[in-house]
């Protein structure tokens, strides 16, 4: 799964990505974006693609599988982007690594994914704090 999404973003297909998905699919990105089936996951990425990751880079590093049936697995993958578009004053918008959360079932079409979740890392960092600008990265062990 890692593979076929990086595959599909980095051809820019929103089409191939949605295909791997269950039609009733969940997809909650690292802003906490919510998609609640094949068609949104489809219509958001294709909207990323050409807006906001037009020029990007998406890789994998790290994948790991944990079966929890015969016709069920949990996959962690870590992930790097770059080449995010600029936007709000920075113009070189830097490489972030993020680790993807794919809940995947096996049915009569083969593996699809059933629920998404992708977490930006932070390193160092131990938790976000809201304050009166948003959201911080922060530690609370010194």
């Amino acid at each position: 799964m890692p593979h076929a999404f990086t595959k599909a973003w980095n051809a820019r297909n929103a089409d191939q990505l949605a295909a791997l998905f269950e039609p009733d699919a969940e997809f909650v990105n690292v802003t906490g974006l919510w998609w609640h089936d094949r068609e949104a996951i489809r219509k958001a990425h294709a909207y990323g693609l050409e807006r906001i990751f037009n020029e990007s880079t998406l890789s994998v590093s790290t994948v790991r599988m944990k079966p929890l049936a015969a016709d069920v697995a949990v996959v962690h993958a870590r992930m790097r982007l770059s080449g995010q578009s600029p936007v709000a004053g920075v113009d070189r918008p830097g490489e972030r690594t993020t680790i993807f959360s794919f809940v995947m079932r096996r049915g009569e079409d083969g593996w699809l994914c059933a629920s998404a979740h992708n977490t930006d890392v932070v390193p160092g960092m131990e938790t976000h704090v809201a304050g009166p600008d948003g959201l911080a990265p922060t530690r609370y062990q010194s």
